[in-house]
């Protein structure tokens, strides 16, 4: 294949994939600018390597798990950069999310990360079950289990109490 092409199928695969992929680590981290940044990173490693990525069965995937990986480091480290500011007195500046946005990042971010990553892969990017265990190296009956917790944890989360309506 001429570099001329391989430009042209790269470019196509991001056109068709970058958009999918930051919503996913977007859900992931409930954080626009990390999912934008990780996203673009993770496309720049994919095309750095893309004579080998382009041969997988599944390219989106590595470029996924790459750009989840990268977001979920950023996320912490950021959020102990944040706790160090605030513990030295900086306040935040920015007007914050709408409720529900927050309600759902928070419940997202009760669940523990492989269950998390589970339910984000299946519901926010549309991954199948066997999808989602190729992608993550878990057993199928595994992915299932974190599921079926990660729907009840957020719904036990995102329970509306009817004295909150009162």
């Amino acid at each position: 294949m001429s570099r001329n092409q391989a430009e042209h199928d790269f470019e196509e695969f991001y056109a068709a994939a970058a958009p999918r992929v930051v919503h996913l680590v977007y859900a992931t981290t409930g954080d626009m600018t990390i999912a934008q940044d990780s996203t673009q990173e993770a496309f720049a490693r994919a095309w750095q390597r893309w004579t080998t990525i382009r041969e997988y069965d599944e390219p989106l995937a590595w470029v996924r798990t790459v750009a989840r990986r990268l977001a979920i480091s950023t996320w912490r480290k950021q959020g102990a950069q944040d706790r160090a500011y605030v513990r030295h007195g900086a306040t935040a500046t920015s007007e914050g999310p709408g409720v529900d946005r927050v309600a759902v990042r928070a419940a997202l971010q009760t669940l523990s990360d492989p269950i998390r990553e589970s339910v984000t892969l299946h519901y926010i990017a549309d991954l199948s079950i066997e999808q989602i265990a190729r992608e993550t190296g878990a057993a199928v009956g595994t992915v299932k289990s974190h599921l079926h917790r990660g729907r009840r944890q957020l719904a036990d989360a995102l329970e509306i109490k009817e004295n909150d309506h009162a």
